[in-house]
């Protein structure tokens, strides 16, 4: 098959994988559209070829494009190919970065070790010292951790599912715990280690094909940050594919995957729990309304606060304050109060967000919010 043919194939099935480190693809590129705009951990935008070296699996993922028995055309990369493929994208300046991932192929040990034979030939043989993300596959041996660690700067291997029985939901042949919760530990032993190039790693979940609660996913998610120190979790609302056994299934709504990320958001960055998020009864985060703004509207004891005093946890709590708003508030306070909502603006871009959970000096913000808008 012809070098252009295996691009399209291969990189179109990695772009469903949905990992969320390539936001938008540069279909307007001389390479048809292999090559997507990514953000580097250091938050800098990157050109990343993102592909799998082989969409062959034996696994039978209910969702996936790539299981076992679908009618789909296979190929894959020869570890040569795809390193020589990369380096002249390199050399031509249209690639700065690399994601490899794949599918189990005949068995996951083998393609394993294809996947660190092309990475090792674009360390090596063509000297590229750049950003590579390279997924670790279910089943596959530490020692391949170990070298893979030792070769990439970012690893990831996908939960898919936030608990066993939600992962049986979705595959016979997967067990969440034996195949890939014992890598993620092992992922998360050599980027603590810091023995290689690996400075931190990810995962992902798909939200909506199994019936899985918001509750479910983001324990996941903070049993990810808190016991293993994951740098980031992902979250892919399902899409159905022709011709898998959820073709009929309803995608799960673009609303729903934006909340999640709004909360995990709060995890990572402002020192929520999981506990802390305003669900409803059926353990989902609302769709109408974001999930800072529900959490504190739950907890009116709370608010409003005084802009002036409130210390940093508690500003970080105020829906529309970031972390570099509330830094700014720090910042700015210690030489003069903020006296006003005008004030404020001038520190966030959110202040309206913000005002109705905040006081002046004792006064209202939203009373100065009401003047505001009827001047």
């Amino acid at each position: 098959m012809e070098i252009r043919r295996k691009l399209e194939l291969l990189t179109g099935q990695a772009d469903v994988e949905a990992e969320g480190e390539a936001q938008a693809a540069d279909r307007g590129s001389a390479q048809g559209g292999f090559i997507y705009r990514a953000v580097h951990p250091s938050g800098r935008p990157v050109a990343m070829l993102k592909t799998l070296l082989d969409n062959a699996c034996t696994g039978d993922c209910g969702y996936c494009a790539q299981r076992a028995g679908r009618d789909t055309c296979r190929t894959r990369f020869a570890p040569e190919e795809l390193a020589r493929l990369f380096a002249e994208l390199v050399r031509a300046g249209r690639a700065e970065a690399l994601f490899l991932s794949s599918g189990l192929g005949s068995d996951p040990i083998r393609t394993m070790d294809r996947m660190l034979a092309a990475v090792e030939l674009v360390r090596t043989r063509h000297a590229f010292q750049g950003f590579v993300h390279l997924k670790i596959l279910p089943g596959v041996e530490r020692s391949q951790v170990v070298r893979a660690a030792a070769l990439a700067d970012r690893l990831s291997i996908n939960l898919e599912a936030p608990t066993p029985a939600r992962l049986r939901a979705l595959s016979g042949g997967k067990q969440l715990s034996a195949d890939i919760l014992t890598r993620v530990g092992w992922i998360a032993d050599e980027v603590r280690a810091r023995r290689g190039r690996a400075r931190g790693h990810t995962t992902q979940l798909v939200v909506g094909p199994a019936g899985e609660t918001d509750a479910e996913l983001l324990g996941a998610a903070a049993r990810m940050y808190r016991r293993h120190g994951a740098s980031r979790v992902y979250y892919s609302a399902f899409r159905p594919v022709p011709g898998t056994p959820l073709e009929d299934r309803p995608a799960a709504p673009a609303r729903r995957q934006l909340r999640l990320y709004q909360a995990d958001f709060l995890l990572r960055r402002y020192g929520f729990e999981e506990d802390d998020m305003a669900l409803d009864p059926a353990g989902n985060l609302p769709l109408d309304e974001d999930p800072k703004t529900a959490w504190a509207r739950r907890h009116p004891e709370r608010f409003p606060l005084e802009v002036n005093r409130a210390d940093r946890e508690e500003l970080l709590q105020v829906p529309g304050l970031g972390p570099l708003a509330v830094e700014r508030i720090l910042a700015a306070r210690r030489a003069s109060p903020i006296r006003s909502l005008e004030d404020l603006r001038r520190l966030s871009l959110r202040a309206e967000r913000a005002a109705p959970f905040l006081l002046f000096e004792g006064r209202p913000a939203m009373r100065q919010l009401r003047l505001a808008l009827a001047s």
